[in-house]
């Protein structure tokens, strides 16, 4: 590994640590509006750390206060690009848990852990859910389960889209790309496969610059709405936008 990005790597655990720091000792005592400054602000950090840089796609709607959030998944780097410009409460799959420092540090930023198969998890969460959404929160969610390669997109699972039904909320979905300087797909940034959480931390930080771009496309009524159809037309807007369809 190239002195440099030892270097940046140092970098990026400092950050980690102030971040759970913060988390430890300030957001017990803080509201959630002073708590997604810190996380816009910490994740922003990270991302330049990082060499990323976020932007908006063009035809990008305004991004709705209450509403459930449903993403393409990439890699790790998609819940702090999105929280760089919208923080939001996340849901995403157990295993995330389990990394090194970062799974705390989800955790305590507001992150929200669901076991594959455990339907009396899924249980609890949906509960939780609809609580925030109906609470005015923006919830946020990768309906594909798990990270697929850029210039793909896996079928959307529907269960999470009842909470939006419930909470009487819209779905926003977003469409998350990263490219390189030339415009083509990051060689990097894809988190699939076998690569742990370390080697992809490595190759981005030892890679090119990258530039993640977010779209925000058209939000989707829910009212009277299911949710398997929900979940298609959620597909469907995001495979449209990446131009996968």
């Amino acid at each position: 590994m190239k002195l440099s990005t030892i270097f940046r790597l140092v970098r990026v655990l400092l950050h980690v640590f102030k971040g759970m720091a913060i988390c430890a000792t300030v957001f017990p005592w803080i509201g959630q509006e002073k708590r997604n400054a810190h996380i816009r602000r910490w994740s922003t950090r990270l991302l330049k750390m990082c060499n990323v840089t976020v932007s908006l796609a063009p035809g990008s709607v305004p991004v709705l206060e209450r509403a459930m959030v449903v993403a393409n998944h990439v890699s790790w780097l998609d819940i702090f690009v999105v929280h760089s410009l919208y923080p939001s409460h996340f849901v995403a799959k157990a295993e995330i848990r389990s990394w090194p420092l970062a799974g705390w540090l989800a955790e305590k930023a507001g992150t929200v852990f669901i076991s594959r198969g455990n339907r009396r998890d899924l249980r609890h969460i949906f509960k939780g859910l609809v609580t925030s959404l109906q609470n005015g929160e923006r919830v946020a969610f990768f309906p594909e389960g798990t990270t697929s390669a850029q210039g793909s997109l896996l079928p959307f699972h529907a269960n999470l889209f009842e909470a939006a039904i419930d909470a009487q909320v819209p779905v926003q979905p977003f469409a998350l790309t990263y490219r390189e300087a030339g415009g083509g797909r990051h060689p990097s940034v894809d988190f699939i496969g076998e690569t742990s959480f370390a080697e992809s931390i490595a190759l981005i930080l030892n890679g090119p610059p990258v530039q993640a771009q977010l779209a925000i496309l058209p939000a989707l009524d829910t009212a009277g709405a299911h949710r398997r159809d929900l979940a298609e037309a959620a597909q469907q807007a995001v495979a449209t936008a990446l131009g996968v369809c």
